[in-house]
């Protein structure tokens, strides 16, 4: 990690904060920062046997609140992938490409590492969010110059083309790892590929956004009655969904954005530097998973639980607000 410039959501760090915030997108800050809050929550409870399942990932078929956090926050990378390609292209088309390749093999590699780490913590594990986000990264880069309808179609064409392929050969492959492992992260990819598109149709107007949000619906409605929804397979279904999901959610975000306030809160500080709490929690997490103490973690009760997390999310929110108050943009 460093300290970035954050040209890719819009802002730069040689303003003053009361200008930088001028320029950034409050909705997509506040909207990616709930997205990281609920993804460190759901890490911390997914391993607490007291809470309840509807509050965790499905075990395979299946559909959970929890199962929404990781997509959305692909779809929240795809509102700004094509913008920060652009500006990158700026200095030169060859640059942006570097700096886009760099940085999703670094999502990759940042993402073994900690496979490796929580593998050698007891809790194995062969892939993670952050090596299928850095693939279907890579993936999307060969795509983000062509215009919007042709994403769309080679993001539905990707989908389908791993649908059958799971179904033929792919599922027990798919099923052993983690978000899906490798071949899954095409599916991601196909999220990916798709969020670029419904990105390029938000920013010609609230209205057209609507309409794709609508049909978006209809799309995610009639998959869901034809292939099963499974996180953990990655599904066409699920995709589509979840896609829906998140952009109808972002525009109630972007909707709300208009009657709340134009400074920053805790929303935007988590979302100012996603990545870095991201990782920030990881090391959190493990003071608390790591000691072979079933009261501790696993076997705890509903107080201490609570207890923990409410700990683990105020560390984390003097760290936003910290890095906030300092103007430090900390990513890729």
């Amino acid at each position: 990690m460093r300290a970035g410039t954050g040209v890719e959501r819009g802002e730069s760090n040689a303003l003053p904060r009361s200008a930088q915030e001028s320029t950034r997108n409050l909705a997509i800050d506040r909207f990616r920062g709930v997205l990281v809050i609920l993804m460190v929550g759901g890490d911390y409870l997914s391993g607490v046997q007291i809470v309840p399942a509807f509050l965790k990932h499905a075990p395979d078929i299946g559909f959970t609140v929890a199962d929404t956090v990781a997509s959305a926050f692909v779809f929240v990378v795809g509102l700004n992938y094509g913008p920060s390609f652009t500006r990158r292209a700026r200095d030169g088309t060859a640059a942006a490409y570097r700096h886009f390749i760099v940085r999703y093999l670094a999502l990759i590699g940042i993402g073994a590492l900690i496979a490796g780490g929580t593998t050698a913590s007891g809790v194995p594990t062969d892939w993670g969010v952050l090596q299928a986000l850095g693939v279907a990264g890579l993936i999307c880069l060969a795509v983000v110059r062509l215009p919007t309808w042709a994403r769309f179609v080679i993001g539905v064409l990707l989908l389908i083309a791993y649908q059958y392929v799971l179904g033929v050969s792919m599922l027990a492959t798919v099923l052993h790892s983690v978000h899906g492992g490798l071949f899954g992260a095409l599916s991601w990819a196909a999220l990916l590929v798709l969020s670029t598109a419904v990105a390029d149709v938000w920013r010609s107007g609230r209205a057209p956004y609507a309409v794709c949000c609508a049909a978006l619906a209809v799309a995610a409605t009639l998959s869901a009655l034809i292939v099963p929804v499974s996180k953990n397979r990655v599904s066409l279904s699920f995709v589509l969904i979840t896609l829906a999901i998140s952009a109808i959610v972002f525009l109630a975000f972007e909707f709300g954005a208009r009657f709340a306030s134009a400074a920053t809160g805790l929303f935007c500080w988590w979302g100012e530097n996603s990545l870095a709490l991201y990782f920030l929690h990881l090391v959190i997490l493990s003071l608390v998973v790591v000691p072979p103490v079933a009261w501790w973690y696993t076997a705890a009760p509903g107080w201490l639980a609570a207890l923990q997390l409410i700990v683990i999310l105020t560390v984390l929110s003097a760290v936003a607000w910290w890095l906030h108050r300092r103007s430090l943009r900390l990513g890729l």
